[in-house]
């Protein structure tokens, strides 16, 4: 099984997935140059990442990738206990950042692909951290008593917790989140977080 990711990127939630099981497998860090080359294409040919390649199975998009790591590895625990329940919990917090709260950063991030007119660029990325911060305030909600997203270790929080790490880099308020701010200490202090940091140089 192989993973290619860019670092800080959303995939890099699915390489602490990949060290969540445990198991072996491969890394190849991109970066925007490699993500665009012809090998890579054709392999994604959206010239996005992650992509992850298990033997002649190639897959992409986020969402698919981490229920598939978890099928793969069910003792990880990734989707719960196996049950229905536990997996559509994951599901709903997973949902809740790949469809909700990492597209909040978009106008952020490329305010040009809103509007035209550079003078309102400042106006778009303070409504978007607006819009960001009211959704970290849910997820702040949600993690009030609890150590995790779904209430037991999925695969939805490496994504919500590269959103934060994304926020600080925005200038998104995160003042008074202390339940966020819990969840990302837990995070940052995890062994395979750890791993997945310094192997795509961010520790």
């Amino acid at each position: 099984m192989k993973l290619y990711t860019k670092p800080g990127a959303c995939s890099t939630a699915v390489h602490i997935d990949l060290c969540w099981t445990g198991q072996p497998f491969e890394l190849e860090i991109l970066d925007a140059t490699t993500m665009k080359a012809p090998a890579y294409l054709a392999i994604n040919p959206a010239g996005a990442v992650p992509a992850l390649v298990d033997g002649d199975f190639v897959l992409t998009q986020n969402a698919a990738i981490v229920g598939y790591i978890a099928d793969r590895f069910p003792q990880a625990g990734l989707a719960g206990d196996g049950s229905a329940r536990q997996r559509a919990e994951a599901n709903r917090w997973l949902s809740f950042v790949n469809s909700d709260l990492h597209p909040a950063f978009k106008p952020i991030f490329g305010p040009g692909n809103y509007i035209g007119d550079e003078a309102q660029f400042d106006a778009v990325k303070a409504a978007a951290r607006k819009r960001v911060r009211s959704l970290l305030e849910t997820a702040d909600a949600r993690l009030q008593g609890r150590d995790w997203l779904a209430g037991f270790r999925s695969y939805a929080d490496p994504y919500l917790f590269l959103t934060l790490r994304w926020a600080g880099r925005a200038g998104v308020d995160l003042a008074g989140l202390d339940a966020l701010a819990a969840f990302a200490a837990r995070m940052n202090a995890d062994p395979g977080v750890q791993q997945a940091l310094k192997a795509e140089g961010l520790a």
